[in-house]
C-alpha cells in the first residue's frame, strides 16, 4: 500500500480539535493498516516525528431504509501523538 492510500482523511470534530492543542491528531485510516504503517505514512506525508499511534476499530452497523436493509461501512480511526512539529489542516 502507498502512504497516501493508508491515510484517508483527517477527522475534524469538536473533541479532535481540542486534542490538537496536546499534539494529538485523528485520522481515518485503511482498515488493513497496522500501527507501524500508519506511523511511517504520517511521518512521510506531513514531515513530522510521531511518538505514539492509538488505533480504534468500528464495526459496521445494520441500517434500514424502508424495506431495504444493509450495513454501514466498517472503519478504523487512528489517534497520532507527535513528538515535535505540528500539522496545519486549515491552511
Amino acid at each position: 500500500m502507498e502512504n497516501r492510500d493508508i491515510i484517508k482523511r483527517p477527522v475534524i470534530t469538536e473533541r479532535s480539535s481540542e486534542q490538537m492543542a496536546q499534539d494529538k491528531y485523528t485520522f481515518d485510516v485503511d482498515t488493513r493498516a497496522n500501527k507501524t504503517q500508519i506511523k511511517i505514512a504520517i511521518e512521510d506525508i506531513f514531515d513530522v516525528k510521531v511518538d505514539k499511534v492509538n488505533v480504534m476499530n468500528y464495526k459496521a452497523k445494520k441500517k434500514r431504509v424502508g424495506r431495504h436493509s444493509g450495513y454501514t461501512n466498517k472503519r478504523r480511526k487512528a489517534i497520532v501523538t507527535l513528538k515535535d512539529g505540528s500539522i496545519d489542516f486549515f491552511s
